[in-house]
């Protein structure tokens, strides 16, 4: 029996798109272009226009992944389609890239008690409650990162051990500055403050992270625990 002849026209091929999403969970960040990183920042397009069309439209309108970093989030929810939860979602991003960049190449030193100061006193501006933080250094007492231990009322705050180590160890720290402030306005270390950071270097011996310092920040002035009491911390 003879084979029917084979239509002339060829034969329709359906092509499945992958979409941004996926194949970031697949593959990695690496393997997507700028507008498909956009598009998942987006989440969603907008009447017909997929979020990737949009995408492409924004990086059209702002000359291109830099342009776009350089917007202000006024002027990205502007462009038709992204609107302003979609230009504050973009401009965090870019503003955490930034972050980490700052971090990565152009890392703060913590040696002295004023770098500390001058570095992080800014985060106590406001704050009418005792504010708990550490902060994660490498060998070099260059700064990783800074994390929110604890808050805690206008006179005390309760930090744990464990909530302390858990995000320096996460960070590979070398070292950590613990920093606290006192809404008083007095950086004068109380009897619990001094035994806290006995503590502290204790968990930090047993762990391989010790505690370079431990700064209580004031009104406009400051109190590093370990230069004000030298190797006497460490006495039983």
């Amino acid at each position: 029996m003879p084979l029917p002849l084979l239509p002339l026209t060829p034969p329709p091929i359906h092509t499945v798109t992958e979409r941004p999403r996926e194949r970031l969970l697949r593959t990695g960040t690496v393997t997507l272009g700028d507008k498909d990183l956009v598009a998942l920042l987006l989440g969603t397009g907008v009447r017909e226009r997929p979020a990737v069309e949009v995408a492409a439209d924004l990086l059209r309108r702002t000359g291109g992944i830099i342009g776009a970093a350089r917007a202000s989030a006024r002027e990205l929810a502007q462009i038709s389609g992204i609107g302003s939860a979609g230009a504050a979602r973009i401009s965090a991003a870019f503003e955490l890239g930034r972050r980490v960049v700052d971090l990565v190449h152009y890392r703060l030193s913590l040696e002295r008690p004023d770098d500390v100061y001058r570095v992080l006193s800014s985060r106590f501006t406001g704050v009418s409650q005792e504010l708990f933080l550490a902060a994660g250094v490498d060998i070099r007492n260059g700064l990783l990162d800074v994390v929110e231990v604890a808050r805690g009322s206008v006179a005390s705050v309760e930090v744990h051990p464990r909530e302390v180590f858990r995000p320096l160890i996460r960070m590979a720290a070398a070292g950590a500055v613990l920093v606290h402030n006192h809404p008083s306005g007095d950086p004068t270390p109380s009897r619990e403050d001094v035994e806290l950071t006995r503590r502290m270097r204790q968990v930090g011996r047993v762990l391989g992270i010790p505690i370079v310092d431990h700064v209580i920040i004031g009104d406009r002035q400051f109190c590093s625990i370990c230069e004000w009491l030298g190797t006497a911390i460490d006495r039983d």
